[in-house]
């Protein structure tokens, strides 16, 4: 079976390229082999979007998240996202893998 996959974007970041945007995450996912189940899109105006995505992400039990760049996820890559997913990006297409969080010395 393969693992879930969710999109993920700003409205306010693809403005008229949102569905453009949203057939580039879902191809991607696809052909990375993840079973796509969803896009997730918020606003500037959302509260708390990380928290809302990480709620997204647990429900869905989603083995990544597919988003259009970096920057849709804010200044730097969320630590907290990468500890419960990789996050691909489809420009430049990379994978971040997930890095669990470090054993207490």
């Amino acid at each position: 079976m393969k693992p879930p996959a969710i999109g993920y974007l700003r409205r306010d970041i693809s403005g008229v390229a949102q569905s453009w945007d949203e057939t580039q995450i879902r191809s991607l996912a696809e052909r990375l082999g993840y079973r796509f189940t969803k896009t997730v899109a918020f606003s500037d105006r959302t509260s708390d979007p990380l928290g809302r995505l990480l709620d997204v992400v647990s429900t869905t039990e989603a083995a990544a998240v597919v988003t259009p760049s970096l920057t849709h996820l804010g200044q730097d890559l969320p630590d907290t996202l990468l500890a419960a997913c990789d996050v691909v990006t489809v420009s430049p297409e990379i994978t971040h893998p997930r890095r669990l969080p470090a054993l207490p010395a």
